[in-house]
């Protein structure tokens, strides 16, 4: 469906507003659930598809011409949207009535999900004209007359009458040299193509700038026509999760206000902007729309019930804290965590107990969808401006505020929502957040009193603990995504168990219980013990030092207990990186863990295999003869001769380096021995060719 912008235009020029509603109307219900993707990903996945169908020798493919025509047709889409968003763009600044507004918007909206129609939505007047609509600022951008500029609109139709000329030329020129070649192999394309358009699709995450809309408007259209560029092409894509559960179709929100829904068209708008260019993203910071933000939020936060629009304003909030360094310490700067914390207060409707204590409901409602979905924003927000606090000594002022905060994340874990995914969703960002704040602050996790029914550690409610736990087992059991799922929780227990000695004891009972069975790797299995060990030879540098670290203060930084849990093979690297491989038997890292005086008890079964348990692999080995028996003292040191002189020749050709442990525990390259090692070979091949010049002799 092609946009009849000529159309529209001759509209707006006659006053015609019931026509141009109409058509928009049309525009929107069309491409509602559409997106934008750029046409070489799509031609990647056709080509995968086209590799997949002659690997199966179902039949050879042929190229066909049908190629070019949509090559063709996209360039025009391209130009139609374009000059779409510069019109519509000038026709909200001439005063247009509130329901012919919003359907102006919400095409916008459409339009925005294309970044390389970026161009007229970039520029300060556009961007200051959108920010009034969404509440943001007062300021009036608006310069032109009531009255529409006709010069304006005639040179945005002259311009559409030059790319369709150059459009049908093209299409002569391939209707004269085309072919009708291998019906049935096209048909097959066909359905290739639309199995690549049914699959799944976001918009891609990659930053362009648009500024180069700035200069002449027919130039610009005319010059990307004639130029090779591959344009975005319009596809069916997912629509935006959260409207598909809450707010269903998008012609009318029920008991939504007029202005509210206009609010809320122009807020998305600026998320797509803002999130889809770089030019954007700095003009939001220069502009300071930043502070109308804030007020918006801080309204809404305070009134009875909040608005449908809050999650968006939640939402270009997270967009621009994640894309802009900047902006993220204005916001901690201006009272964003305050603000923020009674959002998620408000949110969660916590009652308070104590100071640092949420009322938790036995059998309380799950969190609805809509409520989830924001408390959701808020998390990343408090993330994006706190995560530099995590090392830092905070305030007597800031202390208290985060202790506050930490009870809310605490009934966070706490609480369940509505769907299961939403549930592992809430708790996995209220992870990413409990390690971005101050440790000294996370002790409100543990100030809960004990019930019958929780779970406990001596004198301590480990409910919380329990569930963080039962968390981190979960992402170990699905392997999706380790690095970004895992190492955030890991890091987060490891942290309190060296902060906390009663999360740690707990933690250890159900990891690292005493070892009973020895006939078995450490690593083999399928307990979190074994799976942590796993972990710990980890092609991801950073998930092994995670896995590693956790056990490693499990066992109180002790490295004769470290390796009795683990073997010396898997707990190597962790001992090389810290400087332990000379096996002191206790040493502390930089920051000292609060760890009890209490010893490591071994389990009878243990006792009475200890002397045969293998310390590099951590078990019980099938005893074999002894290779060396029988040989005399002279063939074994000859056999290390020669053993000394082959670890010689492989250093010598770089393939292996000779390494040694210093005083330090840490591993050095031993030039010593080679050289040692070296001299013993040149004597012993000088012996060889005595002895060969002796028998020549003879």
């Amino acid at each position: 469906m092609d946009v009849d912008v000529e159309g529209i235009i001759l509209c707006i020029k006659g006053g015609d507003e019931i026509g141009v509603q109409t058509q928009l109307q049309e525009f929107n219900k069309e491409y509602a659930q559409c997106f934008f993707f750029d046409a070489e990903e799509r031609d990647r996945r056709k080509q995968r598809k086209l590799e997949e169908f002659r690997h199966n020798k179902v039949r050879e493919y042929a190229d066909s011409d049908s190629d070019c025509d949509e090559d063709n047709q996209e360039d025009r889409g391209f130009i139609l949207r374009q000059n779409l968003a510069v019109v519509l763009l000038r026709f909200i600044r001439t005063g247009v009535k509130c329901h012919l507004l919003r359907v102006c918007v919400r095409t916008l909206r459409i339009l925005s999900r294309d970044k390389k129609v970026l161009g007229p939505f970039v520029t300060d007047k556009a961007l200051l004209t959108l920010a009034k609509l969404a509440g943001l600022t007062t300021t009036d951008a608006s310069d032109e007359a009531c009255d529409p500029d006709s010069d304006f609109y005639d040179n945005i139709i002259a311009s559409l009458a030059e790319a369709k000329v150059l459009h049908s030329g093209v299409e002569d020129e391939e209707e004269g040299d085309a072919e009708v070649e291998a019906n049935d192999q096209s048909e097959d394309c066909s359905a290739i193509d639309e199995d690549a358009k049914s699959e799944d699709n976001i918009v891609n995450s990659e930053e362009v700038d648009s500024v180069s809309w700035i200069g002449n408007h027919r130039t610009s259209i005319n010059e990307r026509h004639r130029g090779s560029i591959h344009h975005k092409v319009l596809e069916r894509g997912r629509k935006d999760r959260r409207e598909s559960k809450v707010e269903g179709m998008e012609e009318e929100e029920d008991g939504e206000s007029g202005e509210e829904a206009l609010r809320k068209e122009a807020m998305k708008v600026l998320c797509n902007v803002v999130y889809n260019s770089t030019w954007a993203q700095e003009r939001f910071s220069a502009l300071s729309l930043l502070s109308g933000l804030m007020e918006c939020l801080s309204t809404s936060v305070s009134s009875s019930s909040p608005s449908s629009v809050q999650f968006y304003e939640l939402r270009l909030m997270f967009l621009i804290t994640a894309l802009r360094p900047e902006l993220r310490t204005q916001l901690q700067q201006e009272g964003g965590v305050p603000v923020l914390t009674a959002a998620l207060e408000s949110g969660l409707e916590v009652q308070w107990k104590e100071q640092y204590e949420c009322e938790l409901q036995p059998v309380a409602n799950p969190i609805s969808l809509e409520a989830s979905q924001r408390v959701i924003e808020i998390l990343k927000i408090l993330f994006n401006i706190t995560y530099s606090s995590h090392r830092q000594e905070p305030s007597e002022d800031n202390a208290a505020l985060y202790r506050h905060l930490v009870a809310i994340l605490r009934l966070c874990l706490m609480r369940k929502c509505t769907l299961s995914n939403d549930t592992d969703e809430l708790q996995s960002h209220t992870v990413n957040l409990l390690s971005a704040l101050p440790l000294q602050c996370l002790d409100v996790l543990l100030v809960a009193p004990r019930d019958p029914d929780s779970e406990q550690c001596p004198g301590v409610n480990m409910d919380c603990v329990h569930i963080l736990l039962t968390f981190m087992e979960r992402r170990l059991e699905s392997g999706d995504k380790i690095k970004e799922k895992l190492t955030p929780i890991l890091n987060l227990l490891t942290e309190s168990c060296r902060a906390h000695r009663e999360t740690r004891h707990y933690i250890r009972k159900h990891i690292l219980p005493p070892l009973t069975d020895v006939s078995h790797r450490p690593e083999e299995g399928s307990t979190v013990k074994n799976r942590l060990i796993r972990l710990m030879t980890h092609l991801d540098t950073d998930v092994k030092h995670c896995a590693a670290d956790l056990l490693f203060v499990l066992c109180k930084e002790n490295v004769r207990r470290f390796v009795k849990y683990t073997g010396y093979g898997n707990a190597a690297g962790l001992l090389a990186t810290r400087g332990l491989l000379c096996g002191q038997g206790h040493r502390m890292s930089s920051s000292a863990g609060r760890y009890s005086s209490d010893s490591d008890s071994d389990t009878e079964e243990y006792r009475q295999v200890k002397d045969r348990i293998n310390p590099v692999t951590g078990r019980v080995e099938v005893e074999h003869s002894n290779p060396m028996e029988g040989m005399t003292e002279e063939e074994k040191e000859e056999e290390a001769k020669t053993l000394m002189m082959l670890f010689n020749k492989l250093s010598r050709s770089n393939n292996v380096q000779t390494m040694g442990v210093d005083s330090e525990g840490k591993l050095v390259q031993l030039s010593g021995l080679r050289e040692n090692s070296l001299g013993e070979e040149m004597r012993s091949e000088s012996e060889n060719d005595g002895e060969a010049e002796e028998g020549e002799k003879n």
